[in-house]
């Protein structure tokens, strides 16, 4: 799979500061992911993790953990941008993570990426980019966040 935008070195990375970079392929959110990632992290809230009962509940069915979501970033992230010229790079964090609205188990969700800013750090660059985490059962995102990646040269 090649990556909608291919950025060169950090010559490459700050020309793309301030554009949308892409979107990525649709995913489909699954039960099987999110009783997976409820092992993994220990939330076994039932929203999450009990069809039955959630069938009942506010949101009509299960839905995924917001975490889950944002942790979609490392799936869809590498088919909206590649980046070339760098030895490694390192999720450094989040500046702001909202979660608008559920995503419910079986809707297909997708990302788009917009660069906001590139910043020399020790060794390498800062990149913040902003998430937006589409569901298409809904108008709103199932999540915005602004995360931070170090590319080390």
């Amino acid at each position: 799979m090649t990556a909608i935008t291919i950025a060169e070195g950090v010559d490459g990375l700050r020309a793309l500061s301030g554009q949308h970079l892409g979107t990525s392929d649709w995913l489909t959110i699954t039960q099987d992911r999110v009783d997976a990632f409820a092992e993994a992290t220990g939330d076994h809230q039932w929203i999450h993790v009990d069809v039955e009962r959630a069938a009942t509940g506010p949101f009509g069915g299960t839905i995924a953990h917001g975490y889950l979501t944002l942790s979609l970033a490392t799936i869809f992230m590498p088919q909206i941008l590649e980046t070339r010229g760098f030895s490694m790079g390192v999720n450094y964090g989040c500046e702001r993570v909202r979660f608008p609205t559920p995503a419910p188990v079986g809707c297909r969700m997708r990302c788009s990426a917009v660069l906001d800013s590139v910043t020399d750090v020790a060794g390498g660059v800062q990149v913040a980019f902003t998430l937006t985490f589409e569901i298409d059962t809904s108008p709103k995102p199932a999540c915005v966040a602004t995360i931070l990646i170090r590319r080390y040269l």
